[in-house]
């Protein structure tokens, strides 16, 4: 069954890569970037099936535009791919409202409202997925990645709450959790804080010093990555959760060792607190 995309994010990374497989298959997408000329190759490789929007995720109007040319185009919508998004290095005391909040506005906010938008088209049209890209971030918190594990925790959350709200209605929510990939996250999307608090130099100052290092190095393939993510989104029983690759792998199960650390080791003080 050919299906209708709508992807956020597509100028590079996971974005670009997923709009262009899905066209090469035959579906129809509706590719967005802030900047739309960096997706006119793809368009004029593809012009029956593939178009292109100016979508900044933090613009509502831009948001709503872009659904209703989904709509207007193609007829519906099967598949969100919430994947605009940035990263910020820096310890938590390191950081200013001016640095952080921004990313929250694109990788929180901005995903909420598009999200909120699509689904009154797939409600519709009936069934679907919402695809949300979140991170090993969003697994464990790592030191000087703190406001990044924030955004990424939240997303999280708030998709694991909207499978229950959807699941009724036929639409599935993947929650994608890549690890290190050789995309331009540690390049031209991350931020890194401005100000160095010397203190922090062992935790913060690693996140800083591993951007440098390892920019272009991520051993993760995208195409890869893709491919798994396109087998999830069509099989009739997808994951709510979908880690990718080694890293992501050993950040989840070293999560669930811990968490049952903690717990047994403090359950019989945690557990007995309600009333006699």
């Amino acid at each position: 069954m050919t299906k209708t995309w709508l992807i956020t994010g597509c100028s590079g990374g996971f974005g670009r890569h997923l709009a262009q497989q899905a066209a090469a298959r035959g579906d129809n997408v509706v590719a967005t970037a802030r900047n739309p000329e960096t997706l006119r190759d793809l368009a004029d490789r593809y012009p029956e099936t593939l178009r292109v929007a100016a979508l900044d995720v933090t613009n509502s109007e831009a948001i709503h535009a872009a659904v209703a040319l989904t709509a207007e185009v193609f007829g519906r919508l099967d598949v969100l791919v919430n994947n605009a998004g940035h990263g910020f290095m820096g310890a938590i005391e390191e950081a200013t409202p001016e640095e952080y909040r921004p990313l929250f506005d694109v990788n929180l906010f901005g995903l909420i409202e598009t999200t909120r938008a699509a689904l009154q088209l797939m409600r519709r049209t009936g069934g679907g997925r919402v695809v949300n890209l979140s991170s090993g971030a969003g697994i464990v918190g790592i030191g000087g990645h703190g406001y990044y594990n924030a955004t990424k925790f939240a997303v999280e959350g708030l998709s694991e709450a909207l499978a229950q709200e959807v699941a009724p209605m036929g639409i599935r929510v993947l929650i994608v959790e890549p690890g290190p990939f050789r995309t331009e996250f540690l390049g031209r999307s991350i931020a890194v804080a401005k100000r160095q608090i010397d203190d922090y130099s062992a935790t913060g100052g690693a996140a800083r010093s591993y951007r440098e290092g390892n920019d272009g190095r991520q051993p993760g393939d995208p195409l890869k990555a893709v491919a798994v993510i396109l087998k999830a989104i069509d099989s009739e029983n997808p994951p709510l959760h979908l880690p990718l690759g080694p890293r992501a792998h050993f950040l989840a199960e070293s999560k669930l060792v811990s968490f049952r650390k903690d717990i047994d080791a403090w359950r019989t003080l945690s557990i007995d607190t309600d009333y006699d």
